[in-house]
């Protein structure tokens, strides 16, 4: 019997940008598929509602007016290439200092 296994692009303390909307952000956590609410999924556009079978990415995102968490599946995320750190204050709470475009774990995984 053959398993179905999925594989993250990204990593956690990866920065990535979101491939439509104008944010860039971290990744702090990677659900293997959609694990979010049915009220969330429902909320997106019927059009551009993402496959729930995919990882999808927990971030620390910012745009140049604001700062907060979002939820964003691996199809809408590409590499961020600015090499510039992200000034989100939850950052430095998980993350050590940014360096060759992402940021280290502060702590270990369990």
């Amino acid at each position: 019997m053959r398993m179905n296994t999925k594989t993250a692009k990204y990593s956690l303390g990866q920065v990535v940008r979101h491939r439509e909307h104008p944010f860039r952000g971290v990744v702090f956590d990677v659900d293997p598929e959609f694990a979010n609410t049915e009220e969330w999924y429902e909320s997106i556009p019927e059009e551009s509602r993402p496959s729930r079978n995919q990882p999808f990415y927990h971030l620390y995102a910012e745009t140049e007016a604001t700062y907060y968490v979002a939820y964003v599946s691996e199809q809408n995320l590409l590499p961020d290439s600015s090499g510039e750190p992200l000034d989100h204050p939850e950052v430095p709470e998980m993350f050590g200092e940014f360096s060759d475009g992402r940021y280290p774990l502060q702590f270990g995984l369990n």
